[in-house]
């Protein structure tokens, strides 16, 4: 049911995007026309309309507050770069690398065969990097960041 009612808001607020760059909505009245808490409307646009699928969310509370969702496109390949940077950061887990990956392969920023071969370097590092050490965590995902950054600007500039 919760996985349902998910996409069921997810669809209605991609449809109310359209062609649009951006929509302005209420949580309330969104919570009202799922029959759900404002809580779920939040858990919908941090995990649905995040940076990496290209969203930004600017949010004001209290009685005329609002829900403003833009659409993000980058045209050049200096605002994609500027982008990874932003949704990487300084460090990155594995599972947090994929999870950025497959939305950068949805948004088509990259094909299927350039996100596997960026999984594949970092596999790699991940397992280079923390044979025989212990506490290497933050190391490994500073490494991890640093190797994805440089391959998707590279993939981007092409």
């Amino acid at each position: 049911m919760q996985d349902s009612l998910t996409q069921n808001i997810e669809q209605y607020i991609l449809e109310l995007l359209g062609e649009d760059m951006n929509i302005r909505l209420r949580r309330k009245d969104l919570a009202e026309r799922f029959e759900c808490v404002p809580s779920q409307i939040n858990y919908v646009l941090r995990s649905r309309f995040s940076p990496e699928q290209g969203y930004l969310i600017e949010s004001r509370r209290g009685e005329h507050g609002y829900i403003r969702i833009l659409r993000v496109s980058y045209e050049s390949p200096e605002e994609k770069a500027d982008h990874i940077d932003e949704i990487i950061g300084n460090a990155v887990s594995f599972q947090d690398a994929h999870r950025i990956l497959a939305a950068l392969q949805e948004r088509e920023f990259i094909t299927e065969r350039e996100r596997l071969l960026i999984e594949i370097a970092m596999r790699h590092n991940e397992e280079n990097f923390t044979r025989g050490r212990k506490n290497v965590h933050l190391q490994r995902n500073i490494m991890n960041a640093e190797i994805m950054k440089r391959m998707l600007k590279g993939i981007m500039v092409i």
